[in-house]
């Protein structure tokens, strides 16, 4: 598989780095904006709905399939039943509602801890992985695309999260790039 170099200042870089990079960025980005969206959340919203979810259940979701879709594939991805992220394994995942109810400060370590799986994932990606099959055999398509589909997720729910908070009073800030 080619790819199409660009001169940038101080050498070469090939699509693939500009890709990783960029992707990084923006993912970051999002996860930020997530984590602020968390942040700022007023207690007495904590349970405040969107459609049938209260926000801590939309935050706790979001960040499960971060997670999960930043796993190599489905059988590498590894529940954090020790750590008490996903107290009763892949159900956490599969399950409409979780478990139990999550802390603020439960949510911005798993955010935190995401946002870590992410750099180590795109540090780890390579122009064949990127190219190869996205690991999850319901998701047809490669794994940048994985990667952008994630980013999406991510920001629709933040979407959500942030129109909650404005009606209430509360502003999320937009996060150009990187993490906050």
């Amino acid at each position: 598989m080619g790819f199409v170099s660009f001169l940038q200042l101080g050498g070469w870089y090939t699509v693939n780095d500009l890709g990783k990079q960029a992707v990084t960025t923006q993912f970051e980005a999002s996860l930020s904006m997530l984590k602020e969206a968390i942040e700022k959340c007023p207690d007495e919203h904590w349970e405040g709905l969107i459609a049938k979810y209260p926000i801590w259940m939309v935050a706790y979701h979001t960040l499960c399939f971060v997670d999960y879709y930043l796993s190599r594939g489905e059988a590498d991805f590894r529940p954090r039943v020790e750590e008490g992220i996903h107290p009763t394994g892949m159900a956490e995942l599969d399950e409409e509602y979780p478990s139990r109810k999550f802390s603020r400060s439960e949510l911005l370590d798993y955010a935190a801890l995401c946002r870590r799986k992410l750099t180590e994932a795109m540090t780890a990606e390579t122009a064949e992985s990127l190219g190869g099959p996205s690991g999850f055999s319901r998701l047809k398509f490669s794994r940048f695309e994985l990667h952008l589909y994630n980013m999406r997720h991510v920001q629709h729910h933040t979407g959500q999260v942030g129109a909650f908070l404005r009606r209430v009073g509360v502003n999320v800030g937009w996060v150009k790039a990187g993490w906050r």
